[in-house]
C-alpha cells in the first residue's frame, strides 16, 4: 500500500492544525454556524440526528493492520466502541464529540490517515475492487492508478467546489466488475489493447440517488498515460456546465443526459485536445514508482492440497460452508482471498466493534501480510491467506463473530444507517434489516436459494445502493409514516441494471413477508442452477407482483 512521503505527512498535519483553530473559533463564538459548516464538512464532520458523525477516508478500501488498530482505539476512546464501514469503503464514527474531532484527526494523521474530502462537493474517496492485486481474473492491478488519481484530486483547487459530489471507481477484472464502475460519475475498467498497451474503458454519468442511471462508455480505450488529462477534461466540462441552481439536477449524470452522450463526448474531446500528449501525461517513472508500493508479495510456496486443510473440509461442515461462501480464488496457487462477514444476524450491517477490529488486525498480521480491505458490500477482506492457514484463520474469525458463511447470500445485505442516525433519512433501515436477517436465519435455506443480493436505503440518496440490489428496499415518507418501496432486477457488474418498482410501498412489518413471497415465486420458477436475478430477468415482474399483491398489482 502507499506510504506517505514527508510532504504527505506535513499536509495532513497542517490540515489538523488548521481545523483545530477553526474549531476553537467556532466553539468560542468567533465563527458562526454558516461559516463553520463548510469547514467541518471539508474535514468529514457531519451533524447527524443524535450526535456529530466523523467519516474517515480509507483510500481504495485498503488498510494496514496498525491503521485498523488505530480505528479500534478511536472507537474505544472517542466513540461508543464501534465503527460503521460504508458502501464508499470508508468508516464512520457516529457518536463523536464536536470538540474532540481535531484530536481524532490528529490520531489519524499519526498513522497516515485523514478525513479530507469525505464530504462536500468534491472528488470523494476513490474506490476499487476489494480483490485488487490478487484476483485470479485480473488484467492488472488498478490500485496504483487509484493512488495516482487520489493524489491528483486531493485538495485540487479547481475540483474542490464542484456542482455536486463526485465519485470515481476502478476495476481490473476481465470477467467480473467488483467495483460497480458503471454506477459512478467516472468508472474505469481495465483494458489491454491488441498491441499490448495498458489502458481503461471509461464510463461516465453513472450514479444512484434520486435519479439513478447506468454509466455509459465515453471511450472504449484510454491509454493509461492520458488518465489524468482525460479525467481533467471530463471534470472541467462538468464544472463549467453542471447545474448549481438545483442540487437535485447537479450530478454529472443529469448533464450527460441533457447534452446527450454524443454531445457530452464532443465537449470532453474538445477540452482534452488542449492537454492531450502534453505535460499532464503520466510518465513511466510515475507508474513504476506507484506500482512499487503495490508490488506482489513474496508468497511462500503453499500447496492447495494441504492435508490439514483437506481434513478440515471433510470433517467440519461449518468450516466447509464458510470456505464455500467466504473464500475466493487467488492468483497464486495455494492461496485464497477471504471475506469476513460483517452481517451476523442481530448486528447492524457494516458495524464492527473495537474488539473485532483489534482481532482482525491481529489475524491479518498472522495470516494476510498485515493487510485488510474494505468492500463496498460493507465487509472486510483478507487478501493474502495460504490455504493451509484457513482452518486456523476460521477458528480466529469465528471467535470474533465474523465467520457467518453468508457472503453473496440473502442475509449479506447492504444497508445504510438510515433514520436511526441520518438526519436525511425518511425511514429506519437497521430494524428492517434485523427483521429480514432473523426471518431468514437458516443456512440450509440460504444455501439452497443461492446468490441473492438485497440492498436497503433509508432515503432516495441511496447510500445503501438499493437500486442495484436483486431485491432493493427504499424507505419513503407517507403521511409522516415510514413505508418501504420494493424494487426487483437491479444488478452490478458487466450486465448492470437498475431495479424496477414492483408496486405500492409496504409497512415495515410487512417486509419480511414480502421477501418470503418473492422467494417462493423464485423457487417455483427457477431452472436448475439458475440464480434469483436470472429468474427475475427471464420471467419478468408480473408473477412476483401477483404473489405479493394478490393479483392487484
Amino acid at each position: 500500500m502507499y506510504r506517505y512521503k514527508q510532504a504527505d505527512q506535513r499536509l495532513v498535519e497542517d490540515r489538523v492544525a488548521q481545523f483545530r483553530d477553526q474549531m476553537t473559533r467556532f466553539l468560542d463564538g468567533r465563527l458562526g454556524e454558516d461559516e463553520f459548516r463548510p469547514l467541518r464538512l471539508q474535514n468529514g464532520l457531519y451533524v447527524q440526528r443524535h450526535a456529530p458523525m466523523l467519516r474517515v477516508a480509507i483510500p481504495y478500501g485498503t488498510l494496514a493492520a496498525y491503521q485498523l488498530r488505530k480505528l479500534a482505539d478511536i472507537a474505544r476512546r472517542f466513540d461508543r466502541g464501534y465503527g460503521h464501514f460504508t458502501t464508499r469503503c470508508n468508516i464512520q464514527f457516529n457518536w463523536v464529540r464536536l470538540e474532540e474531532a481535531p484530536d481524532i484527526l490528529a490520531e489519524l494523521a499519526a498513522v497516515q490517515m485523514h478525513a479530507i474530502q469525505t464530504s462536500g462537493n468534491c472528488i470523494r474517496n476513490i474506490t476499487t475492487d476489494p480483490f485488487a492485486g490478487v484476483a485470479a481474473d485480473e488484467l492488472f492491478d488498478p490500485r496504483p492508478y487509484c493512488e495516482i488519481v487520489r493524489q491528483w484530486s486531493t485538495l485540487a483547487p479547481e475540483f474542490l467546489f464542484l456542482p455536486r459530489k463526485f465519485k470515481i471507481a476502478f476495476a481490473g477484472g476481465v470477467e467480473d466488475d467488483r467495483a460497480a464502475v458503471r454506477f459512478h460519475d467516472i468508472g474505469a475498467l481495465a483494458r489491454v489493447a491488441d498491441d499490448g498497451r495498458v489502458g481503461f474503458e471509461i464510463f461516465v454519468g453513472g450514479g444512484l440517488g434520486r435519479t439513478p442511471m447506468v454509466g455509459r462508455t465515453i471511450r472504449d480505450f484510454l491509454p493509461r498515460e492520458e488518465l489524468l488529462n482525460y479525467f481533467e477534461a471530463i471534470l472541467r466540462v462538468y464544472n463549467r456546465h453542471g447545474r448549481r441552481d438545483n442540487k437535485y439536477k447537479a450530478r454529472i449524470k443529469i448533464l450527460v443526459k441533457d447534452l446527450t452522450l454524443e454531445g457530452f463526448t464532443r465537449e470532453v474531446e474538445d477540452e482534452w485536445a488542449w492537454t492531450r500528449g502534453g505535460p499532464g501525461c503520466i510518465s513511466d517513472a510515475t507508474f513504476r514508482e506507484m506500482e512499487a508500493f503495490f508490488a506482489r508479495h513474496d508468497y511462500a510456496p503453499a500447496p492447495a492440497d494441504d492435508p490439514g486443510y483437506l481434513a478440515a473440509l471433510d470433517g467440519e461442515r461449518a468450516f466447509a460452508r464458510w470456505v464455500e461462501r467466504n473464500v475466493s480464488p487467488h492468483r497464486e496457487p495455494g492461496y485464497a482471498v477471504v471475506t469476513l462477514s460483517l452481517k451476523k444476524t442481530g448486528v447492524p450491517p457494516g458495524d464492527a466493534t473495537a474488539e473485532q477490529m483489534d482481532g482482525v488486525a491481529e489475524l491479518a498480521e498472522r495470516f494476510s501480510a498485515g493487510e485488510i480491505r474494505v468492500s463496498h458490500e460493507q465487509n472486510l477482506v483478507l487478501p493474502h491467506v495460504a490455504r493451509r492457514d484457513l482452518p486456523a484463520l476460521w477458528q480466529g474469525v469465528r471467535a470474533l463473530g465474523l465467520a457467518t458463511p453468508n457472503i453473496g447470500l440473502l442475509t449479506d445485505l447492504v444497508c445504510c444507517p438510515g433514520g436511526d442516525f441520518c438526519s436525511l433519512a425518511n425511514a429506519r433501515s437497521i430494524p428492517v434489516a434485523a427483521a429480514i436477517q432473523q426471518r431468514f436465519d437458516d443456512l440450509d435455506y440460504l444455501f439452497d436459494l443461492g446468490p441473492l443480493e438485497l440492498n436497503m436505503s433509508g432515503c432516495v440518496n441511496a447510500c445503501g445502493h438499493h437500486h442495484i440490489g436483486h431485491i432493493g428496499i427504499l424507505g419513503v415518507d407517507k403521511n409522516n409514516e415510514e413505508w418501504y418501496q420494493v424494487t426487483l432486477g437491479g444488478r452490478e457488474g458487466r450486465h448492470a441494471a437498475l431495479g424496477r418498482v414492483i408496486g405500492p410501498s409496504f409497512a415495515a412489518g410487512q417486509i419480511p413477508d414480502v421477501i418470503a413471497d418473492l422467494l417462493k415465486v423464485y423457487v417455483g420458477a427457477r431452472h436448475e442452477g439458475e440464480i434469483f436475478i436470472d429468474t427475475v430477468e427471464r420471467v419478468g415482474l408480473d408473477a412476483f407482483k401477483a404473489r405479493v399483491y394478490g393479483g392487484a398489482a
